[in-house]
């Protein structure tokens, strides 16, 4: 009896630590900060005042714009902090990285206390060859996971995801803002910032015409949600639900079942996906 009494309460004991362990996980892995993704184009300033209110900044806090991806990284910044002084008094910074300052912790430690950080358009493959394997992608993560509030437009969307769409195509040579077909193993990805792990993200959507760009993607990664934002249109994330803000729509596909191959050409085949189509302050949830 006494065994199983100390039995009892050994086990009791076990469930009750790895209650505790597996919630203290959950909300170490659990992001306290928001992304504001812009699909590219025009923003106006009403969407920038959205992306200012999620952010929630105090008097102390300070604005951070990462012009990278940008080929003219200057005036990314002006564009940025022209519109952005008649709508906010706090402080616009401009950390324009490169490949030996992204090394420097002094800067990374500046923009991990940014509560607000804005990453350009341009090209995401540029953006993310200065910060992969720096201080400055882990900053950007950590920021985001101690409540800071990420925003991007165009490849700065591109560059959300853990599974980022560079825009080339394997199967095709030259570069095309559209891609003809869906084929398989054509579409090539890098890795983004990841700071979306369940979905891979799209910008300039209805605009440049992408839907075969990511229904290749979902062929990829079927277990993924591919979300397609148009211009002048955002989703703001809260870690598992997310709301369309802007003046245009949002495409999200998922759940592709029965892909198939076919023996030429490598064209395939889906028998059912789900699709739907998101206006301004609508809601879903990805996984």
């Amino acid at each position: 009896m006494k065994n199983q009494l100390l039995f009892t309460f050994s086990f009791q004991k076990y469930c009750l630590l790895l209650f505790l362990f597996s919630s203290y996980f959950m909300q170490a892995q659990t992001p306290k900060g928001k992304l504001f993704i812009i699909g590219g184009g025009d923003r106006s300033d009403n969407l920038m005042k959205q992306v200012l209110s999620v952010a929630e900044l105090s008097k102390k806090d300070y604005i951070v714009v990462l012009p990278m991806s940008s080929e003219e990284p200057d005036s990314s910044f002006i564009f940025f902090k022209t519109q952005m002084v008649k709508l906010t008094s706090n402080p616009i910074v401009m950390l324009n990285f490169n490949k030996e300052t992204a090394q420097n912790k002094v800067l990374a430690d500046s923009l991990q206390k940014a509560k607000l950080i804005f990453i350009s358009g341009g090209d995401q493959v540029r953006f993310m060859n200065v910060v992969q394997n720096t201080p400055i992608k882990t900053a950007i993560q950590k920021a985001y996971e101690n409540g800071s509030t990420i925003s991007g437009t165009s490849a700065g969307a591109a560059v959300m995801s853990e599974k980022m769409i560079t825009g080339n195509q394997k199967l095709q040579k030259e570069y095309s803002g559209t891609f003809d077909n869906i084929r398989y193993d054509n579409l090539e990805t890098s890795e983004g910032l990841g700071l979306l792990k369940t979905a891979v993200i799209d910008q300039h959507f209805l605009k440049r015409n992408r839907y075969n760009r990511l229904l290749s993607a979902l062929v990829e990664f079927p277990t993924l949600t591919g979300i397609g934002i148009d211009e002048a249109t955002a989703i703001i994330v809260r870690n598992n639900q997310i709301e369309v803000a802007g003046e245009s729509e949002v495409i999200v596909v998922r759940n592709p079942k029965g892909i198939l191959k076919a023996k030429h050409h490598n064209l395939i085949s889906i028998e059912s996906l789900q699709m739907s189509i998101y206006t301004a302050g609508q809601k879903f949830n990805i996984k």
